[in-house]
């Protein structure tokens, strides 16, 4: 006699069973180098949530869960220990950085490549002072098995992608001075 697996069982199984597998992304994002000169006001970060692009290319990375939490305290904690701005908080700044994520997954030569792209928009006020796009990637390993096969690419290729992005933003250091801090001309 053949026994039939209620319905609901079947439906938790198949749930418990595939959040199981769901690669939870952690990352902390560490600078490599310090600004030259530091600019002497203090940001505002807002990152808005992550769009994730899978290898079949379609939204979505199958079995991927970054939460927006911990990239923003990733972004947060990268640009506080690069030291660039006298302050660095998700609340009022002088400056607001508002920062959009996009994570696509591809997978070419047997490897996993992992490319971040960063756009951020640098605001005073309300008014939009300069506009960055950066792009950074990193190669993982053949196969997603474990959740540190997705972590150490994606915290690798944002570090080169922050860093890309702050390297950027020093060199516009002059822009983002307030009147009374520029140097007489």
């Amino acid at each position: 006699m053949r026994r039939s697996i209620p319905c609901p069982i079947l439906l938790l199984t198949l749930c418990l069973v595939s959040t199981g597998c769901v690669h939870r992304i952690h990352v902390t994002p560490l600078p490599t180098g310090v600004p030259s000169d530091t600019i002497p006001r203090s940001l505002r970060v807002t990152p808005s949530s992550i769009a994730l692009e899978g290898p079949d290319h379609r939204p979505g990375i199958t079995f991927l869960d970054w939460p927006h939490r911990d990239l923003t305290q990733g972004i947060l904690g990268f640009l506080r220990q690069r030291g660039t701005f006298a302050s660095v908080s998700p609340e009022a700044g002088d400056l607001s950085l508002h920062v959009t994520t996009k994570l696509a997954l591809s997978s070419r030569r047997g490897l996993y490549h992992y490319r971040i792209i960063l756009q951020a928009e640098m605001h005073d006020a309300s008014q939009l002072i300069r506009s960055y796009l950066v792009e950074q990637t990193a190669a993982g390993s053949s196969v997603r098995w474990i959740t540190a096969s997705d972590r150490r690419p994606i915290e690798t290729a944002l570090q080169l992608a922050l860093e890309d992005l702050l390297r950027k933003i020093e060199a516009d250091r002059l822009l983002y001075l307030t009147p009374t801090a520029q140097s007489p001309s």
